[in-house]
């Protein structure tokens, strides 16, 4: 029998998580929980209420679940309260990723649809690699950043934690993103970027 796996979350990236869940044919998920619970289901699964349902469904030997929070600093707080319950966090690859064999992937972390991660990229715990995005070969995706639709991380680009890659940017080989910087979708990032900007345009400057 699978394991099964409670989503914190039940927005657009929650509705991600469950159609890679069913394509990979487990973990399975039984419902959601979410801050602001609606009435009824999502994609077919129940809402279960807030987090205050989550050490009732570790009682019932619920022991995975997936943080799915678009907003870094959200998802990592969340992620360490779920941890300190006492859930695993597993890292979830879609079926379609092509992964070398160096590739390595953190706890939590999201990896959806057609993504390409080269030779010895590094992605950090709860981090999110969105669909079709490229990692490089020796890129490090910091923990909980994440890279969005489409992005392109040249070989040896370095992504702080909980920083934001916007969807189809463009990072040249070596480039520095900083801790909780932001690279605005579409960008091309040509020089290291400081902890905490936000940039965009092509090439990318500071907004």
């Amino acid at each position: 029998m699978a394991e099964r796996l409670v989503i914190l979350g039940a927005g657009g990236h929650g509705r991600a998580v469950i159609e890679l869940l069913r394509d990979l044919g487990g973990p399975e998920p039984v419902g959601l929980v979410d801050a602001a619970p609606g009435a009824g289901a999502m994609l077919g699964l129940p809402i279960l209420g807030t987090e205050a349902a989550l050490p009732g469904l570790l009682a019932a030997g619920v022991r995975l679940a997936c943080i799915a929070i678009g907003d870094n600093a959200a998802r990592a707080a969340a992620a360490a309260r779920l941890t300190e319950l006492g859930f695993v966090l597993p890292a979830l690859l879609h079926p379609s990723v092509i992964r070398a064999g160096s590739a390595v992937v953190g706890a939590g972390a999201v990896v959806l649809p057609r993504v390409v991660l080269g030779a010895c990229v590094r992605v950090a715990l709860l981090a999110i690699v969105n669909t079709g995005a490229i990692l490089e070969h020796d890129v490090v995706l910091g923990e909980a950043a994440h890279c969005g639709p489409g992005a392109v991380l040249a070989g040896g680009v370095r992504v702080g934690a909980r920083a934001l890659i916007g969807a189809g940017a463009a990072c040249k080989p070596y480039a520095c993103i900083g801790e909780g910087a932001v690279v605005g979708t579409g960008a091309a990032v040509t020089r290291d970027v400081a902890p905490g900007a936000v940039v965009g345009g092509v090439p990318a400057r500071v907004l």
